[in-house]
């Protein structure tokens, strides 16, 4: 019998083979990765300064960040009294339009009926001071109460109520105005 089949021959047969094969060893994969992303990200890049230094472009970015959707309001001056729908489309519309958290949902007849019926009074109180998951004001403290009521008022004649909208008594104003 032949020991042929037993002799293992290596391929490296020299240490400068053994340094080659090494060093390919790591240098293969690692070209193939760098290749790879290459490849991936090869897309159309543009280069820098192209339309980012545009009068507009920069513009935007040093544009203050409270100038976006912000209504600045001032707070020394007299009070300006919102409508009723403002006040709902600020503040009751986060509940009332959905229906969360078993509120009546807005222009819906049927859940505002029993609540009519109770008079404007009562939904007015219910408004103002709060009741089950309602938060009195609706949440916002800084609401007047004519402001909560013109939007019960609103709020209610879309549903089917008949309410008058409140007035405000100009008597008390004018009446702090000449005091200050």
């Amino acid at each position: 019998m032949s020991d042929a089949h037993d002799e293992h021959e290596s391929v490296i047969k020299t240490p400068k083979q053994l340094i080659a094969a090494v060093l390919a060893g790591f240098l293969v994969p690692i070209i193939a990765i760098v290749l790879l992303v290459q490849y991936v990200s090869n897309d159309k890049k543009v280069g820098a300064g192209s339309s980012a230094l545009t009068a507009e472009a920069v513009a935007a970015r040093i544009q203050p960040v409270a100038d976006e959707g912000f209504t600045f309001k001032d707070t020394s001056g007299p009070k300006q009294l919102q409508s009723g729908e403002a006040v709902y489309k600020m503040v009751c519309s986060a509940c009332h339009s959905t229906g969360a958290a078993g509120a009546p949902k807005f222009a819906d007849a049927g859940s505002w009926g029993p609540r009519l019926a109770q008079g404007y009074d009562t939904l007015l109180k219910h408004a103002v001071e709060g009741i089950r998951a309602m938060p009195a004001k609706g949440g916002n403290p800084d609401l007047d109460d004519v402001e909560v009521a013109r939007a019960v008022v609103h709020m209610a004649n879309a549903s089917g109520g008949q309410f008058t909208e409140p007035e405000v008594k100009v008597a008390a104003a004018s009446a702090e105005a000449p005091a200050k």
